[in-house]
This record gives structure tokens, C-alpha cells and sequence, in this order.
């Protein structure tokens, strides 16, 4: 029997409920008072373990910065997996798109350091694209990852728009088109179908 998960720590609290926040309701909307009561704590407390909301918007970014987890399915696998990766997410009722796009959107190009994390997460997907299609022997690898990321980024935005978690489902088809121009097989690659009570808006 696995031991228990061992008790959260005040900081990791406080960055749990800075996340939550920040991502459903906005990073300008939330200031270090809204968290501190979330919580139950002072901001004197907050500020022990953060010194400043910026610390803590920068923390926040980290944390949702995940590397895409090993697979030993076929790169092409891969690659397409993750528009349906997206799919599921889009009908997911807390979705609100990426939050690193949401951080620049909201702070501005201004704030060098919420736009820094956010390159660095960007070029970090579109490298995770390049490398698996190195291995896969495409030619011009490099751009093909940009315009991956590019279908990635776009379906995110469709979504919220239409609130119609199907745009993963075209991008995953252009994505498609794509491989197969760059001579991949990737045999049926058939979309899977999301579950959700959502339902497309009309354009």
C-alpha cells in the first residue's frame, strides 16, 4: 500500500491557489489580497514565501511549464496525439486557453519576464515538434515544427471563439496534410472524439 501524499506546504498553498486564480479569473484581477483570503493567511504571510505578486506570476508560469511526458509510441503518433490531447482539454468546462498567451495578453510585451518564460515555453513545444520529426527523417524539420505550433496555437484561439473543442479535431486533419506532404506515414490517423456537453457556437 503506497503511503499517503505528504501535506502541502504553505508556499506550495499559495501557488496552488495563485494558479487556480490567476487562470480562471485573470492575473490583473487577482491580487495578493484575493489569494491571502482565499487561503486564510496574511499577506505578510504570502510575502514570506513570495516577496511580490510578480514572484508570484512568475512562479505560477513555471509551474505550469511541463515537459511532454516520454511515449514510446511512433513519433507521427505522437505528433497527432496531441491535437487530441487538445480536444480533451477544450471540453474541459475550466479551459481558458494557454496561459502563457493569456500572461503576455494581459501584462503587455512590457514585462520582460512574463514574456521571456513564455518564449521559452513556446520554442520548447516547437522544438519537441522538431525533434520528433528528426527522427521521423523529415526534411526541414524546423519549419514544419514552426507551422505545427502554429496549428496548435490557432485551434486554441478558435476554440475560445467558438467554444467548440472540433477545432482540435481540423487542426489534427491539417496537421495531417502536413506529415503526409513531408512524405510520413500516418495511416488512418483518425481523431478522437471528445466527450462534453458543450456545444458549438455557429461562426
Amino acid at each position: 500500500m503506497a503511503p499517503p501524499p505528504a501535506p502541502q506546504t504553505m508556499k506550495e498553498r499559495i501557488l496552488e491557489t495563485a494558479d487556480k486564480l490567476f487562470y480562471l479569473q485573470g492575473i490583473r484581477a487577482i491580487g495578493v489580497d484575493t489569494i491571502a483570503a482565499e487561503i486564510g493567511i496574511s499577506k505578510r504571510t504570502l510575502y514570506n514565501h513570495f516577496p511580490s505578486k510578480d514572484a508570484l506570476i512568475a512562479a505560477y508560469l513555471e509551474r505550469r511549464f511541463v515537459q511532454p511526458r516520454a511515449s514510446d509510441k511512433r513519433p507521427a503518433e505522437q505528433i497527432l496525439a496531441t491535437f487530441d490531447s487538445l480536444e480533451r482539454r477544450f471540453a474541459a468546462k475550466d479551459f481558458r486557453g494557454c496561459p502563457f498567451v493569456n500572461a503576455v495578453a494581459e501584462l503587455g510585451p512590457a514585462d520582460r519576464a512574463v514574456k521571456k518564460i513564455a518564449i521559452a515555453f513556446k520554442e520548447s513545444r516547437r522544438v519537441w515538434f522538431r525533434d520528433r520529426l528528426n527522427e521521423l527523417g523529415v526534411t526541414n524539420a524546423e519549419a514544419l515544427a514552426t507551422q505545427l505550433a502554429l496549428l496548435v496555437d490557432g485551434s486554441i484561439a478558435q476554440d475560445l471563439v467558438r467554444d467548440d473543442p472540433a477545432m482540435a479535431r481540423a487542426a489534427k486533419d491539417a496537421a495531417t496534410v502536413l506529415l503526409r506532404n513531408a512524405g510520413v506515414d500516418v495511416g488512418d490517423a483518425k481523431p478522437v472524439k471528445a466527450t462534453t456537453g458543450r456545444k458549438p457556437t455557429p461562426p
